[in-house]
């Protein structure tokens, strides 16, 4: 167990995150989830979070990440599936057209365990 330290405290804190695709469709290749990886990746270590683990079915995602208790948990999953839904409609708008439509890739809710 990897543990952080603040300057009064020893940190662990750990989170599963699932996002799931709009309309639930089967839509995300290997392609999309190694895509997903980088953009999960670089936006977790802008808010010095770590990401530990990323895997998926074809109409979801399994994130688990490693976050500082001084984390508005809301604004990071609100960060990472707004940019993580954009930039994935922009690079594969030809793959994913016909299974979806709007701008939306993610559905509004998620789950965090």
């Amino acid at each position: 167990m990897q543990l952080s330290t603040g300057s009064h405290c020893v940190i662990n804190l750990k989170a599963h995150l699932i996002f799931v695709v709009a309309y639930r469709r089967k839509v995300i290749s290997s392609t999309i989830l190694e895509r997903l990886k980088e953009i999960f990746a670089d936006l977790c270590l802008r808010d010095q979070v770590r990401p530990l683990e990323c895997s998926q079915e074809e109409d979801h995602v399994h994130l688990l990440i490693s976050y500082p208790p001084t984390i508005c948990f809301s604004n990071l999953v609100r960060k990472l599936k707004t940019i993580s839904s954009l930039k994935i409609c922009q690079e594969f708008f030809n793959q994913i057209r016909r299974m979806l439509w709007g701008k939306r890739f993610w559905t509004k809710s998620y789950c965090v365990i």
